[in-house]
């Protein structure tokens, strides 16, 4: 019922202004607002009251909106009135301006108002500025309106041209701005972004063209700068100081050879078309074409390799030039590296090219070579720069992790930080029982869908034939180049399905040549695992299965140091130290705490009659009520022999005692079978409490043991409180 009420104020709350836009539409339809009597010689007071009544709520509505707040996102998650508050306060505003404009055309002459351009004004103001719900409800409210208007003031030929003229302008305002200035809007957005792309893509191409991005490079990190906005930046920085030293040498030579125009055209990727990368030029007729049609008369460089000299061009053999310049001497050399064909440096003038000239030009192109291969080296530094920033990241963030839940988690930002993936998954293997658990999975922003999170949770499965399996038995990672078409065994079972997945890497953890399990790295794109990636993966996987090792022992310690060894409950000092934590949150924050000192009745007439392993055995079934009994929050403890503590957070005397009484009675429902017959054994509970009982811990515990006390010497079996305790000794000594 709270539900429903709650759904019912929030609707009330954001449809109030529309119900009442539409509300003011209707009294404008019916005739509410009338003109003549309005402003005849005697004034029909609810026709003037309506009108003002429309008026004022056009100015509330207008008040509203430029103070209206959309709810946040959460809030519009999880209420469908919430969500549409943005289109309803949309609609009260067209709702309210629709019918006040109809009020000033009532007032202003009915269908021969002059007033009707404020009304197509409006329309296109909807159209423009409102979001679809509101236009539409202006548009139609508006067209309701007119209708309604033709109708009271008769069917009669004048009106009902008049009223068909409104609609045609009305539409008109609509459809011109929906159409044109939306239109505009989006084919502006669209070639902006045209140009953007196009600009970005020369970009890469120039890079790709100089070899700054090589044809594999590792993925990008996520930590500080992703390797690919770092690999754009070098290749953006690499493309400017080549293009700075290209232009020195092209007009140095330019100047030196008296020469018309000097161009460096760069090999295509196929070889056989060349593309203008840069020139220095008199001429106005250089083609603005990047890639050129044909080479023209350096298609003979492009096949022999060799220096060029022509003592005049004929029409049309210069690719550089958009007209068809003729009887232009040129000397072209090759640029090449280690064998291959990098680009053509090209000189034209009208006096002919010498042998000197020849070998002048040979030289500029070397200098532009040594450029783009200085760049290269720069380039090849800075890389590996980068990728040792991330390694020694990657390898300090598991230096600090110490349980395996740490280790695991810290394992997959230490692989985020070398190379990008959409899902990590990490296997146990146990080699007694000879199966595999997926111990910790974590889906990366975006990779949702690629694998079933839940599906991999603390899945086991035996050896089989995947390849998790496998790289456990060959140590050595799978598959080989990082993709998963190079296999057809599974990552884990069958069931396991990753089909979108383009990269895919499955490492050992490997500790003292042995493999504790698996590291798996998913990715939808390709590519992601190189060489070099894989192989700094594999260093980190064996990092992680050290830490790993590290990290059971640590815990496998701190489990020895907190709790203790027979029972497998908190040990004493433990019990201690969380006891004075806990009084000290339940003081802050004004909270309640309950003790429960139990002990074994008759215990040492247990190991005397049956002996100390029965007795260990009852301690233990004992210990296993006690963890069970309680919520998970409290804190059941060993206080010593057989001795027992319970900290209940949050809970008054009474609520204690009833835990108490409970325990007690499930204690006594332990059977343990021995050679002499079945055992059964009792308990009894003294309760103190803060802060009715002691607001100290000394205190607590001392008056929880006079409880305790009282129990045992009343009976045994039983639960009595440190309240009930004293009120018993009072009333013996009276």
């Amino acid at each position: 019922m709270a539900k429903w009420r709650r759904a019912a104020r929030r609707a009330a709350k954001v449809s109030v202004g529309a119900v009442a836009g539409a509300l003011a539409c209707v009294t404008v339809a019916i005739g509410g607002v009338d003109g003549a009597q309005i402003l005849g010689e005697r004034v029909q007071l609810p026709q003037a009251m309506a009108a003002a009544a429309v008026l004022a709520l056009v100015v509330t509505s207008v008040i509203r909106r430029m103070q209206f707040a959309p709810p946040s996102a959460r809030a519009q998650r999880v209420s469908v009135w919430l969500a549409a508050a943005s289109d309803l306060a949309d609609l009260e505003l067209a709702l309210s301006l629709v019918a006040g404009m109809h009020v000033v055309i009532a007032v202003t002459g009915g269908l021969r108002s002059p007033a009707y351009p404020l009304l197509y004004g409006l329309v296109a103001f909807a159209m423009t500025v409102l979001a679809r719900p509101g236009a539409i409800a202006t548009l139609g409210a508006a067209a309701c309106l007119e209708a309604a208007l033709l109708v009271r003031s008769g069917m009669s030929e004048g009106h009902v041209i008049s009223a068909s003229l409104h609609a045609v302008f009305l539409a008109g305002a609509a459809v011109a701005h929906a159409v044109l200035v939306r239109g505009l809007t989006s084919r502006y957005r669209a070639r902006r972004a045209k140009r953007l792309e196009d600009e970005l893509t020369a970009l890469r191409d120039s890079a790709r063209d100089y070899r700054l991005i090589a044809a594999a490079l590792g993925p990008g990190s996520r930590a500080p700068r992703p390797r690919d906005e770092e690999e754009r930046l070098l290749a953006i920085g690499g493309v400017g100081m080549i293009g700075d030293a290209t232009s020195w040498v092209l007009g140095t030579l330019k100047r030196s050879l008296g020469a018309r125009t000097v161009a460096l055209l760069w090999v295509d990727d196929d070889g056989e078309r060349v593309k203008l990368k840069d020139v220095a030029s008199d001429a106005d007729d250089i083609t603005e074409a990047p890639r050129l049609a044909s080479a023209g008369v350096l298609g003979a460089v492009l096949r022999d390799r060799q220096p060029l000299l022509v003592a005049a061009t004929k029409p049309g053999q210069l690719p550089y030039y958009d007209g068809g310049r003729a009887g232009t001497a040129l000397v072209a050399v090759p640029i090449s590296e280690g064998g291959h064909l990098r680009g053509i440096l090209a000189a034209d003038r009208d006096a002919p090219f010498t042998e000197a000239d020849r070998d002048l030009l040979a030289d500029a192109g070397g200098q532009v070579l040594r450029a783009v291969q200085a760049e290269q080296v720069f380039r090849a530094v800075e890389r590996a720069k980068y990728e040792h920033e991330r390694f020694y990241s990657a390898t300090a963030l598991l230096g600090r992790a110490l349980t395996p839940e740490q280790v695991m988690e810290t394992a997959f930002d230490a692989c985020a930080a070398i190379a990008t993936f959409d899902v990590a998954a990490m296997a146990l293997y146990d080699k007694d029982r000879a199966k595999h658990r997926i111990a910790a999975v974590r889906v990366a922003p975006g990779g949702e869908g690629l694998v079933d999170p839940a599906q991999l949770k603390d899945l086991e499965f035996r050896d089989n034939a995947g390849l998790a399996s496998m790289v456990v038995k060959n140590r050595h990672y799978l598959p080989a180049g990082g993709e998963p078409r190079e296999v057809s065994a599974p990552i884990y079972t069958r069931k396991v399905k990753v089909d979108d997945a383009k990269s895919l890497l499955v490492l050992p953890l490997l500790s003292a040549d042995e493999a504790i399990g698996t590291l798996t790295l998913v990715a939808r794109a390709e590519k992601r695992f190189s060489s070099d990636v894989r192989e700094m993966l594999a260093v980190i996987a064996n990092q992680v299965a050290i830490a790993l090792q590290n990290g059971f022992l640590y815990k496998k310690m701190e489990t020895m140091a907190t709790t203790d060894g027979l029972t497998g409950l908190t040990n004493h000092r433990t019990f201690q130290a969380r006891f004075e934590d806990l009084l000290q949150r339940a003081q802050r924050h004004n909270h309640k705490v309950a003790l429960l000192l139990c002990d074994v009745d008759h215990f040492k007439k247990v190991n005397d009659t049956y002996g100390h392993p029965i007795g260990d055995e009852v301690l233990r079934r004992v210990a296993k009520v006690l963890q069970e009994v309680p919520r998970k929050i409290d804190i059941p403890a060993r206080y010593g022999g057989e001795e027992f503590a319970v900290l209940l957070d949050n809970v008054d005397v009474a609520q204690a005692k009833a835990v108490a009484d409970r325990i007690r009675i499930e204690i006594s429902k332990v059977v343990v079978d021995t050679d002499k017959g079945p055992l059964s054994v009792t308990e009894s509970v003294g309760v103190a409490a803060f802060p009715d009982d002691g607001r100290d811990r000394a205190t607590l515990i001392e008056r929880a043991d006079l409880a305790l006390y009282h129990a045992k010497h009343t009976g045994r079996n039983r639960v009595v409180t440190w309240a009930e305790a004293q009120a018993a000794k009072t009333k013996k000594a009276s």
